[in-house]
């Protein structure tokens, strides 16, 4: 169960990474001064730095087998899955269908605002360039991961 644990863990944070990338590569960071993120660096990069901290500690645990760390990351799990949602609910309203970002495209190609320019892209929240399908896949496999190491924890499977 632990190994299925590292399995789900380690496809959650791919997962993870590609949506890091795509925000700060969208302009993330340079939005924050300007509020045009609802997304908080220290909220990203806490989330961030939690969970990549919690899947040392499951490989800690894995290897020297020690009872008490699957609580431990239980519980940071816990903290890293309230940070991952907080971080859902606040990416829900940025989301526009294809229709609308295709008819706001055009109208800024037609005003001279490219993605060269830098203005049209500053004008939307970095974490509308998230893709769908690799945030539903990031919180499914996050779902998976807290269920097998609370499984794992309780000593089921083992």
């Amino acid at each position: 169960m632990g190994i299925a644990a590292l399995v789900a863990w380690v496809l959650t944070a791919g997962g993870g990474f590609v949506l890091l990338g795509r925000w700060v590569a969208a302009g993330g960071l340079r939005q924050q001064g300007a509020g045009s993120t609802r997304f908080p660096a220290a909220l990203v990069f806490g989330h961030f730095g939690l969970a990549a901290a919690g899947l040392v500690l499951w490989i800690v645990y894995l290897l020297v087998d020690a009872e008490r760390l699957t609580w431990v990351a239980l519980a940071l799990l816990v903290v890293i899955a309230l940070l991952g949602f907080t971080l859902f609910v606040r990416w829900l309203p940025t989301r526009r269908t294809t229709a609308v970002r295709a008819g706001s495209g055009a109208d800024a190609a037609r005003h001279g605002l490219g993605a060269g320019t830098g203005r049209a892209a500053d004008a939307e929240p970095a974490e509308q360039h998230l893709p769908v399908p690799v945030v539903a896949a990031h919180g499914l496999f996050a779902v998976a991961t807290l269920v097998l190491v609370l499984l794992t924890a309780v000593g089921l499977g083992s």
